[in-house]
């Protein structure tokens, strides 16, 4: 399966959750990972008849190969890592203080631009979908599905249209459930399942969230 864009995603990835949605279900809240998440969110909020706002998540990447995530940080909590992700890099949670703390100071940037003195959004018993726009190793998604158990939700859905089979193995404990539209054998990367995965500016995301 190959999307055109986010937004064709996200009417996909909807269609799968109102379609599943049980009843009766507590209020739903949509939870985009931005950037990449949120047109896919603001696909699957539309749908669901329900707000949207984001959840501040940042991936902590490879030294040299940032794109490859070896762990994230969300909210106040320390850095989670996959220990086999390490392991492989031949790292430990020392040698990526300095790019966990890089990460962490863009996680408080784009609190202050995304929601500008905003409190984040109350989940205790309702129903907190978090979207993304696919899912590689699946470190960023466990800090992001961390944080939002932490707030009490009475049901935590994790929803992405695409994911490796590994990364999806990485959630699934974190979640009640997760909905997932492709899980490719051969996964490569996220962007590959896509025919426009052109990057978000922060304009992108603060117009996607009606707030620019």
């Amino acid at each position: 399966m190959r999307f055109t864009d986010r937004a064709e995603a996200g009417r996909a990835l909807a269609r799968r959750l109102r379609d599943g949605r049980p009843g009766p279900a507590p209020a739903a809240v949509v939870l985009a990972l931005p950037r990449g998440g949120v047109p896919v969110a603001y696909e699957v909020a539309r749908a669901l008849g329900a707000p949207l706002d984001v959840l501040l998540v940042r991936k902590i990447g490879h030294p040299h190969h940032p794109e490859y995530g070896l762990g994230a940080v969300a909210g106040g909590a320390p850095p989670l890592y996959d220990p086999d992700a390490l392991a492989g890099a031949g790292l430990t949670a020392d040698d990526l203080a300095p790019v966990a703390e890089r990460e962490r100071a863009e996680l408080r940037r784009r609190e202050d631009v995304y929601r500008g003195g905003r409190p984040a959004p109350a989940l205790a018993g309702r129903w907190a979908v978090v979207v993304d726009d696919g899912l590689a190793t699946g470190a960023t998604a466990r800090a992001a599905l961390r944080a939002a158990r932490a707030a009490e939700p009475a049901r935590l859905t994790l929803a992405v249209p695409v994911a490796s089979p590994g990364g999806l193995r990485a959630v699934r404990s974190e979640a009640d459930d997760v909905v997932c539209l492709a899980t490719p054998a051969s996964f490569g990367a996220v962007g590959l399942w896509y025919d426009d995965f052109e990057q978000l500016s922060d304009a992108d995301v603060l117009e996607l969230l009606g707030t620019r």
